[in-house]
């Protein structure tokens, strides 16, 4: 991995932290209690216009082991 785009990524990250404190606590309530294989993650977006667009995945073991990692990066 390049360090330059590691470090644009931390400041991006702290960044997207600082405008959404409440986003990361609740990733980090979620990483905790609720990521085990099997797990069904839904994400909806909806644009100012208000168009929907929706996806959902359940998680393999693989996926597990990556969130905790990515939990550890946090």
């Amino acid at each position: 991995m390049n360090p330059m785009n590691l470090l644009q990524f931390k400041n991006a990250w702290d960044s997207f932290r600082a405008n959404h404190p409440k986003f990361p606590k609740f990733l980090s309530a979620i990483c905790q209690k609720s990521i085990q294989e099997g797990t069904v993650i839904e994400i909806r977006v909806t644009t100012p216009d208000g168009q929907e667009t929706a996806s959902n995945l359940r998680l393999k073991a693989d996926d597990v082991t990556l969130f905790h990692q990515l939990r550890e990066l946090m």
